[in-house]
């Protein structure tokens, strides 16, 4: 049985997705740029916030102008990063199972640190035992540092260890950790996308993680 469970946060714990579009889409309007859909939303996510900034933005911005945008976006969501969020049916089950059986629950996200932490306190409390995003000094993932700083700070070996995420950028991470993989169907990626990764395994529902947990 595994002895920790690290996920990541949007797509995968949390449906952050319309936060996140109407925050774009308010930095857009602020620089009276086109507005985008939820759905360009959803394949500009995944590498974090400057990234989707970056991605929403006319490719005629230069450096000041991106950055000047990216701060505007970091302000609006951190005011409106809970309006619609909500966890994905089954999570609140998912992790509390997994607390019963001990089993100790982490979080590592490409979203900003400080906004991971809060959203993992206010949705999830005391389930949630680690939650790290971005900062400066820890390169952002795929890059394994991340995780592995979880790893190190809770004293597991790697062989406790399990990698659950929605994306390529997930197993992508798992795989440079030499973790096991868990892709899920719930998120911001399909099918797909996650087999072409080579997840370990792909899941349509919070409660199949148990089995392969426990196994």
């Amino acid at each position: 049985m595994y002895k920790c469970v690290i996920f990541d946060l949007d797509g995968t714990l949390l449906d952050t997705l319309e936060d996140l579009a109407d925050s774009v889409n308010m930095m857009l309007e602020k620089f009276s740029c086109p507005q985008r859909s939820l759905e360009e939303i959803r394949q500009f996510v995944g590498n974090g916030m400057r990234k989707l900034v970056e991605r929403s933005v006319p490719e005629s911005f230069d450096k000041n102008k991106r950055d000047s945008a990216y701060e505007f976006f970091r302000e609006a969501y951190r005011k409106n990063m809970q309006n619609k969020t909500q966890p994905y049916n089954g999570i609140a089950e998912c992790l509390e199972e997994l607390n019963n059986l001990g089993i100790k629950i982490a979080v590592t996200s490409n979203k900003n640190d400080d906004a991971v932490k809060n959203l993992c306190k206010e949705y999830f409390g005391e389930l949630i035992t680690i939650a790290v995003g971005v900062r400066e000094g820890i390169p952002s993932k795929p890059h394994p540092e991340m995780v592995n700083k979880v790893i190190d700070e809770m004293c597991f070996e790697k062989s406790d260890c399990i990698f659950v995420g929605d994306s390529e950028t997930d197993i992508r991470t798992a795989k440079n950790a030499g973790l096991t993989s868990v892709g899920v169907l719930w998120g911001f990626r399909d099918r797909e996308i996650l087999e072409k990764e080579n997840a370990d395994y792909i899941i349509s529902h919070p409660s199949e993680l148990t089995g392969i947990v426990a196994e």
